[in-house]
């Protein structure tokens, strides 16, 4: 495959056969996510996302995607630090389950394969890190957990899909814009995104707002406009040197 999905170069499938002297070695470091200025989220990650970055989305149409924004210009990631640690509490999950990923495939895309990024560095065949199979050729628990972690995430993205295509339908979104004045003096714009309209949210049927409340969409309908604050932190990420938390958790932790 080429380059896909925004951090992934090489996705394989895996397989015994050709992985079953590959060890996977991660660290502490994000690097791979350095270029990036915003995240794909899915829905269960609203709440804990949102308190620290703006939730927006991204794309239109079947196309519409919530993403967590990481910086103010492109290829600018404010929450890595200069030796690749994560500077916050909360690591989106798409960056936790590389370098894993499911690719579709058949006529409908009904089937899903697990592959790996073989351009991720940690990929070797030195035994560092965590083996993928053993010696028999049989699954490792530690991919057991990384299928079990991306097949969760698969289905919450099923799940976020459906929460996007609501928004659509009840037209809800408009584009938005954002604009920072920075300490140089510059000043910038963000453009190509949106955001719910609260006085569209507030023009709905009670019954079209009970249907909201009740398959919890309405809760992240909430998440998402609270994080919008979040944006002054943004700025103040990029005007200030001053050290943010680090955090590293696990690859496998929920999402």
């Amino acid at each position: 495959m080429s380059k896909q999905l925004l951090i992934y170069q090489n996705a394989e499938p895996v397989s015994a056969e050709a992985h079953r002297d590959i060890s996977i070695r991660s660290g502490d470091s994000w690097a791979f996510a350095s270029d990036l200025n915003s995240v794909p989220l899915v829905a269960a990650e609203f709440e804990r996302a949102g308190a620290e970055m703006p939730v927006v989305f991204a794309g239109e149409g079947d196309e519409l995607t919530p993403v967590g924004l990481l910086g103010l210009e492109a290829g600018e990631n404010l929450f890595l630090a200069a030796d690749g640690s994560w500077r916050g509490r909360y690591v989106p999950a798409f960056l936790r389950r590389y370098p894993f990923v499911f690719a579709a495939s058949g006529e409908n895309g009904e089937t899903l394969t697990l592959c790996v990024d073989a351009d991720y560095e940690g990929v070797n065949r030195d035994g560092r890190g965590e083996r993928l199979f053993d010696a028999e050729g049989n699954r490792t628990q530690y991919l057991d957990r990384m299928l079990q972690f991306t097949s969760d995430y698969q289905a919450q993205h099923q799940l976020t899909r459906a929460f996007c295509k609501r928004l659509n339908e009840l037209a809800i979104l408009e584009p938005a814009v954002a604009t920072v004045n920075l300490a140089d003096g510059r000043q910038m714009t963000l453009r190509g995104f949106q955001r719910v309209n609260p006085e569209k949210l507030r023009g709905l049927t009670d019954e079209q707002v009970t249907e909201l409340f009740r398959t919890d969409m309405l809760g992240l309908i909430h998440f998402h406009l609270a994080s919008l604050g979040q944006m002054n932190v943004l700025l103040e990420r990029k005007q200030t040197a001053a050290p943010a938390p680090t955090h590293a958790p696990e690859q496998t932790e929920p999402v």
